[in-house]
């Protein structure tokens, strides 16, 4: 009897995914006044092209899709090896397309977009350019390597913690008003409530809060700075298999976060701002979570699960009992409106989701007999 070859759980397809989700936010952003225009959704195909074009346009348009064909042709070679590299390449290319036909049609209903046949052709060729680079990284053998070096590394089942890992430091790019303090959701959470019931009924059902929120005091700042650091070290603890290779992850983890907190103030301030989130209690912040890091480096995973689990809960309750200042309002006034909207969408969710989904997957991690296993 043949043998069916069990699928290959890659990371790249939850990651295309993600990214085909931030496609939909980026494109039909920001989701308001949609109208019938009393045309065929679809009339611009045949519209004639524009006049000006910008490189900017080009880059953004062509870019924007590449690591998305990258992204499905890498699944489509990791979970469906009979496709071979030409199958590998139009399935990507197909759903580039796709997904490219779909917002720029949808886009005929949004008065703040304007669809363009242009912008299909480079955002399909992005596609096809990023899955003949994924194709080329197999034939080369850097696929292969990658998948020997993640079995060497990390557990079989692995692939939600090293989702999550490679979207940390995306997530930090969003400006925060503590270090590292993703998942302050409840002030915006609790305004969009309200807007949302107003003029309804069930604004009477919404709760009203008892208490002021207050601002963070160094010291719980330290300590959150603290959690929002070891977070991420220990999650990579429950899926690397030894000790030394801990220790490997630990400081390269640092760097990623540290690299993305300097270039998200860069971008809110400007470069001659890049170092200034680094005040004392970030400082001192990340030298514990460094400290923890290293005392926890052996520790069983169940035990760095349930640490885990602890830190990430305290960390969000003491974040969302304060507010945003009104200088960190003005900031994300910045992102959302200005020359940032195009990056908005990925790193605001991001932002709000990441610590969220780390809670569902350990929690998910610990419920299977077995999966963490010291």
């Amino acid at each position: 009897m043949d043998t069916v070859e069990k699928p290959h759980k890659s990371a790249a397809l939850p990651l295309a995914l993600a990214y085909a989700a931030l496609i939909v936010y980026a494109s039909l952003y920001p989701f308001a006044d949609w109208r019938d225009q009393g045309i065929a959704p679809w009339a611009y195909l045949s519209a004639p092209w524009p006049k000006y074009w910008t490189g900017f346009d080009f880059a953004i348009n062509v870019g924007g899709y590449v690591p998305f064909g990258f992204l499905c042709a890498l699944a489509v070679l990791r979970t469906r090896r009979t496709a071979g590299v030409g199958g590998a390449v139009l399935r990507a290319s197909v759903a580039g397309a796709a997904i490219a036909f779909a917002m720029e049609t949808l886009q005929s209903y949004l008065p703040v977009r304007i669809p363009s046949n242009v912008d299909l052709g480079l955002n399909t060729a992005g596609a096809v350019l990023g899955a003949v680079l994924a194709v080329g990284l197999e034939r080369l053998g850097a696929v292969a390597h990658w998948g020997r070096a993640r079995s060497q590394w990390f557990i079989e089942d692995s692939r939600g913690a090293l989702v999550l890992l490679a979207l940390w430091p995306f997530a930090l790019l969003f400006p925060a008003a503590v270090t590292f303090g993703l998942g302050q959701v409840f002030e915006r959470l609790e305004v969009a409530i309200s807007e949302w019931l107003l003029d309804t009924p069930f604004i009477d059902w919404l709760p009203v809060r008892q208490f002021e929120l207050e601002p963070l005091v160094p010291a719980v700042e330290l300590l959150c700075v603290m959690l929002g650091a070891l977070v991420p070290c220990l999650l990579s603890y429950l899926v690397a298999r030894t000790v030394v290779q801990r220790a490997v992850l630990l400081p390269l983890i640092f760097l990623a976060g540290f690299a993305a907190s300097a270039l998200s103030a860069a971008l809110s301030y400007g470069p001659a701002h890049a170092w200034a989130w680094l005040d004392l209690p970030v400082q001192v912040g990340m030298a514990a979570a460094l400290i923890a890091g290293v005392l926890l480096v052996a520790a069983p995973r169940r035990l760095c699960a349930a640490l885990l689990l602890v830190g990430l809960v305290l960390q969000l309750s003491l974040l969302n009992q304060a507010p945003e200042s009104a200088y960190f309002a003005q900031t994300l006034a910045t992102w959302e409106q200005g020359r940032f909207i195009r990056f908005h969408g990925l790193a605001q969710w991001l932002g709000w989701l990441w610590p969220f989904a780390v809670l569902a997957y350990v929690v998910a991690a610990l419920s299977r007999r077995g999966r963490l296993a010291a």
